[in-house]
């Protein structure tokens, strides 16, 4: 065995498939920005899906179609079919974030090189011992009428030395891979190694244990024989070409080469859980809890950081909520096992970065960005440990078990898992509902599933009615022309929709954040409405309003040329406010999403926390400074990517470049950016430019709304008019903000007396109650009504009353809140009966679930609330009856 470090391995991985002809690619981003099927990308071939389907015949790279490609993918499984998030920490094998090393063939190679080479890598590069090795293949599937993978046996026989004892046939479950419940599939054949001591496997063949979730038996590489498509009624349909897709896990792979039992081991991990071991003064490896918690924090890290730098900050749904889940799964095992109780996984985020530097750039790129995302999260999460507590602690009052609606609340809402709440339920002698938690738990993984479904592309010319032959992709024009001469290729109908292919267009269809253009086709008197434009599959999909019985001949195309100009207003603007950006908030500011419409702009870009007015108030004038300088546009549509690098354009990480990029450039020294979309020849045709909105999306990601041209000077008139309209009413038409600051200080004068003359009413009536108590065996009980409806003014008169009242007293008063029909009451009790075991959270209890309610609150003093105002007399007779029934 090897001692190499897992740069090493993975590099010789890379040069070994040089040799083999292959172009080395990039990694993908974990957060897929051109499949919407996908939540994650969990499998290197994801960003292949385009050329298994027939698509794309292979990769370009230098004016060289490359059939044969290999990588190392980041890949991410924490939901749907691929889930490996609740074992992560547990075992010390299952990962949410892991690299995949894979080699694919788009219809070139297949079985056999993927056979000979698997073997020639793992054994005589690597030196694997070939007898602890075992081969899986397909052993065929009834259902779906596919026979016993012979070939594949066959190929283990003649192209390795591997023990013919040693080659497993096994069902559909473990040898036929599927990424969805539809797309690219085929048979596999799988290498599992046996790392089990010498005596061990002298008494148990690992024959009887590959496939057995035995860690020290796994599979360490999949070779997937892509021959499929599966479709929506689960049927499988022959691709047109055979292709190779195989998959090695990085981490599993380095603790074989490098001797040890555990990924954990690894230099892939030791310098993070050498860093978290720092930060918590305790050791891995000496304690079992604690090693579970260091490596879940260790491995969650990694999925964070990563989704985080490639567009998926914590969030209330979709990507963003996996990984809200999965950084709070973290925070709470380090709080819970590790002691921290202030933020720490931000500190982590430095290692990790140098440590992917040379392979993964993104992270690195973007680290402070990253730790600030963390770091916000880390912070809002400690607060709701406690909120969480909190509730936990309310939810047990009163009862012997937590619910299963509870518990999966607790889960849900607050990150807590299963386990922390069953600790804390034990405590507490409480038990949990886990059959009811367990339920909940299934239905929301079933929804997970049914999210993560793969659809084949709707721009497959498969599906259309074709009109008039064509073979090629739909040629645009809308960059130099608005109206030109097109012939209708192909329809269909998608619901209530109509859908038409042109030979040429000028129509821009949606994308990198701009909207459609919209138009007609017209003809010898006949118009079509153009309503929207997709692109797919290089084809130009536009969704029209009807289709004519005669379509055949010529058509004129005409885009809707007011639209058009505002709606490239509003993209050169983005541009400008880009740049803007970051020269004012720093280089850290990159593009998380757009939208340029016609009359306004959105964009979302990374940035730690709220931009202020002023320093909108600048970049807003910087932008408009430079529409003042009226730049000319300079567009280059066929500039060599490298070139454009070198040049600073700024590129959006998770973007499919080609070999040549169309560069917009306002200034060389100010905006230079790689784009697809329409814009002003000037930026003096942008008119004026004017924010009209900042907030959060998600942490770290912050979104401002800005309009120009005609939307801008909409907005322009209708503030002016709105001064007027305040002028007038105010009477002043000199300094409209003097008189309303004016109106504002009478205002809170007013306020102010007005609390005063109800608190001197408040007080008068509390004085009334405490003159007329009645004796209940032996304790004073006073009660009564005040009015005015507010909680806060309620609890000072409760202190007002312990104060007046100091000994052998009860009191309890109510108030109701006419707007919301609701009652609130209060409970106060002497400290001469509390220390006698009276409480005023007990009786307030009972004065809450009275009224229709619940509350509680400190021994002396507690509030509740109810929805029945009517019940307030029966809610003193109560106070009475507990009162009665106490044994002092």
């Amino acid at each position: 065995m090897s001692t190499k470090s897992s740069t090493e391995i993975r590099n010789e991985f890379f040069e070994f498939f040089k040799e083999k002809e292959h172009l080395i690619v990039n990694s993908a981003p974990v957060v897929p920005n051109d499949d919407p099927t996908l939540l994650f990308t969990n499998a290197g071939m994801n960003q292949f899906k385009s050329i298994f389907l027939d698509e794309e015949k292979g990769l370009e790279e230098k004016g060289k179609l490359w059939k044969r490609a290999a990588n190392t993918q980041r890949c991410i499984r924490v939901s749907g079919k691929h889930n490996d998030l609740e074992e992560v920490g547990h075992d010390t094998y299952h990962h949410t974030l892991f690299e995949m090393l894979g080699n694919w063939s788009f219809g070139d190679y297949f079985k056999e090189e993927a056979i000979e080479w698997a073997w020639e890598l793992l054994v005589d590069r690597w030196g694997m011992e070939p007898d602890r090795l075992y081969a899986t293949v397909f052993g065929g599937d009834e259902e779906d009428g596919l026979p016993v993978d012979d070939e594949s046996i066959e190929l283990w026989k003649s192209k390795t030395s591997i023990d013919p004892s040693h080659i497993l046939k096994f069902g559909k479950k473990d040898n036929f891979w599927e990424m969805g419940e539809t797309g690219p599939c085929g048979p596999c054949s799988e290498v599992h190694i046996d790392l089990r001591p010498d005596e061990e496997r002298k008494k148990k063949p690992g024959a009887e244990i590959v496939n057995m979730d035995d860690p020290r038996v796994m599979e360490i590489w999949n070779l997937v024989f892509i021959q499929f498509n599966r479709q929506q009624d689960s049927s499988l349909e022959k691709l047109p070409a055979q292709h190779v897709d195989t998959g090695m896990g990085f981490e599993r792979l380095c603790a074989v080469l490098q001797g040890k039992r555990s990924n954990y081991d690894t230099d892939i991990f030791t310098p993070i859980l050498d860093k978290i071991s720092e930060l918590s003064g305790k050791k891995y490896g000496d304690d079992e809890e604690v090693d579970i918690a260091m490596r879940v924090i260790a491995d969650h890290i990694r999925a964070v950081s990563f989704s985080i730098a490639d567009g998926a900050s914590p969030s209330n749904e979709g990507r963003g909520y996996v990984v809200r889940r999965i950084l709070r799964r973290a925070v709470r095992y380090g709080w819970d096992r590790l002691g921290f109780d202030a933020t720490f996984m931000g500190k982590l985020v430095p290692v990790l970065a140098k440590e992917f530097e040379n392979v993964f750039p993104e992270l690195h790129a973007q680290q402070e960005y990253v730790q600030n995302v963390v770091v916000a999260e880390e912070r809002s999460f400690l607060n709701t440990l406690g909120q969480g507590i909190q509730l936990f602690n309310e939810m047990i009052e009163g009862t012997d078990t937590l619910s299963g609606e509870d518990a999966f609340k607790l889960h849900d809402t607050y990150g807590f898992p299963i386990d922390l709440t069953q600790l804390m339920a034990r405590e507490k002698g409480i038990d949990v509902d886990e059959e009811g938690f367990t339920r909940l738990m299934d239905e929301q993984k079933k929804r997970a599933r049914a999210a993560g479904k793969f659809s084949s592309n709707n721009g497959d010319v498969n599906n259309w009615h074709t009109l008039k032959d064509f073979d090629k992709d739909s040629v645009f024009v809308g960059y130099d022309s608005l109206e030109t001469e097109v012939e209708l290729l192909a329809d269909k109908r998608e619901g209530d929709r109509v859908a038409l292919l042109l030979d040429r267009t000028p129509f821009y269809a949606e994308s990198g954040g701009q909207i459609a253009d919209t138009g007609i086709l017209k003809k010898d008197g006949l118009e079509i409405k153009v309503l929207d434009v997709q692109k797919s599959s290089g084809q130009y999909i536009h969704y029209v309003d009807h289709l004519p019985e005669d379509v055949s001949g010529t058509w004129t195309a005409i885009v809707d040329a007011d639209r058009r100009k505002e709606t490239e207003k509003h993209h050169t603007a983005t541009h400008l406010m880009h740049a803007a950006l970051r020269q004012k908030l720093g280089k850290h500011v990159a593009q998380k999403g757009s939208l340029v419409e016609p009359n306004r702009l959105r964009f979302d870009f990374s940035h730690f926390e709220a931009v202020t007015k002023d320093e909108l108030n600048e970049i807003e004038e910087r932008i408009n400074q430079k529409i003042q300088e009226n730049i000319p546009l300079k567009e280059e549509r066929t500039v060599p990517i490298d070139e454009a690098k070198q040049r600073g354009a700024m590129m959006l990480f998770g973007e499919k470049y080609g070999e040549e990029v169309r560069v917009i450039t306002f200034d060389p020294d100010y905006s230079v950016e790689l784009c697809g979309g329409t814009h002003v020849d000037a930026t003096g045709r942008i008119g004026y430019f004017r924010f009209t909105n900042e907030t959060s999306v998600a942490a770290g990601i912050r979104r401002v709304e800005a309009v120009v041209g005609r939307s801008a000077d909409k907005l322009l008139r209708e503030e002016h008019s709105l001064v007027e309209s305040l002028k007038g009413l105010l009477g002043d038409q000199t300094d409209p903000k003097k008189s309303i600051q004016e109106l504002l200080e009478e205002k809170k004068h007013l306020e102010k007396e007005l609390k005063k003359l109800q608190h001197q009413k408040a007080a008068g009536r509390l004085d009334e109650i405490l003159e007329d108590g009645e004796d209940v065996n032996g304790i004073k009980l006073f009660t009564g009504k005040l009015d005015g409806g507010s909680m806060d003014r309620l609890k000072q008169s409760g202190y007002d009353a312990l104060n007046k009242q100091e000994k052998e007293s009860v009191i309890v008063l109510a108030t109701v809140n006419e707007e919301e029909n609701k009652v609130y009451l209060l409970a106060a009790i002497t400290e001469d009966l509390v220390s006698k075991g009276m409480k005023a959270g007990d009786l307030v209890s009972v004065l809450g679930r009275t009224v229709g309610g619940g509350g509680g609150g400190q021994p002396n003093l507690a509030t509740a609330g109810g929805r029945f105002p009517e019940k307030i007399s029966d809610a003193f007779q109560a106070a009475k009856e507990w009162i009665e029934g106490q044994n002092l």
